[in-house]
């Protein structure tokens, strides 16, 4: 009931997305199950103790600490609302320490690997179409899997050569696009018999779905990369660095991907920095 409420909260006043409401619904509900079975106790009546033997056992089953912080957020949300609407006097998550982040620089393809996607001999039919549309509607415009997947055909300027996206806690962004994205678009639409309001629609008009995305992306990045991860945020993160090593300012780079905080945009820095390192390295005579 309190994590019903909760959700409800997050979903009609601040307003996240579905993606994230699921995330959180696991998250407390898993934590509700670990302190009914292992301390007989309830969401309203744990104290720190409880949360700090749970990440204890998270860490004990080698969950990697990315994804305890990430349940740490939803417990600190979670009980935040508790304590907004008065249904508990303190938060249970004070002084609960964290796993230390090891500082892992964003993965991406290099540009002469991209170009090969670019010169790549799609199938021509209409899920040829539709994948290279997905690869390089990730590449050429930065945008996040389930922005791509929730695209619909309004959101589409052809005349313009620019896109509305719905990021994320529903804040639209708009997003230009190059002349070789507008002849993508057209060379699928060309293929594309459906009154879906969605854009990127299987060839019997469902939705796509992310998965499905997900696995037409590592099939190409297959070809190109050795990169351990190959998913539609690595294309996101290449779109970023690529920008960035050609000269576009942070602060444009930050509202294209939809940033809320210019932090998480600078990560990217620091791929150009070890991008001019290695170029030093090779080039001077005494490095």
């Amino acid at each position: 009931m309190l994590i019903d409420e909760f959700l409800d909260y997050i979903t009609k006043e601040k307003r996240y997305s579905e993606y994230t409401r699921l995330s959180y619904k696991k998250d407390l509900c898993d934590f509700e199950q670990f302190a009914q079975e292992e301390f007989g106790f309830g969401l309203l009546e744990v104290k720190s103790k409880i949360v700090r033997s749970w990440f204890a056992s998270l860490i004990d089953s080698s969950m990697q600490p990315r994804t305890i912080r990430r349940k740490s957020s939803s417990l600190k949300s979670f009980y935040k609302y508790l304590l907004k609407n008065q249904k508990v006097k303190e938060s249970p998550m004070e002084g609960v320490p964290l796993p230390k982040l090891s500082k892992v620089l964003p993965k991406y393809v290099e540009e002469k690997n991209m170009s090969i996607i670019a010169s790549y001999n799609f199938e021509d039919s209409y899920s040829g179409a539709m994948e290279k549309l997905i690869i390089e509607m990730f590449y050429h415009t930065g945008i996040r899997l389930s922005e791509l997947v929730n695209l619909r055909m309004k959101d589409l300027n052809l005349s313009l050569n620019q896109l509305k996206v719905l990021g994320k806690r529903s804040k639209e962004r708009l997003i230009p696009f190059s002349f070789t994205l507008s002849e993508t678009i057209n060379e699928f639409l060309a293929y594309r018999n459906s009154d879906s309001v969605y854009v990127f629609v299987m060839e019997n008009g469902k939705q796509v779905y992310p998965k499905l995305v997900y696995r037409i992306v590592q099939k190409y990045l297959s070809k190109i990369t050795t990169l351990t991860k190959k998913s539609p945020h690595v294309l996101r993160h290449t779109f970023a660095t690529h920008m960035l090593n050609n000269g576009a300012e942070l602060n444009a780079i930050k509202e294209l991907l939809g940033h809320v905080n210019l932090s998480a945009t600078e990560i990217y820095t620091h791929n150009s920095m070890e991008k001019i390192k290695s170029i030093y390295k090779q080039a001077h005579p005494r490095a």
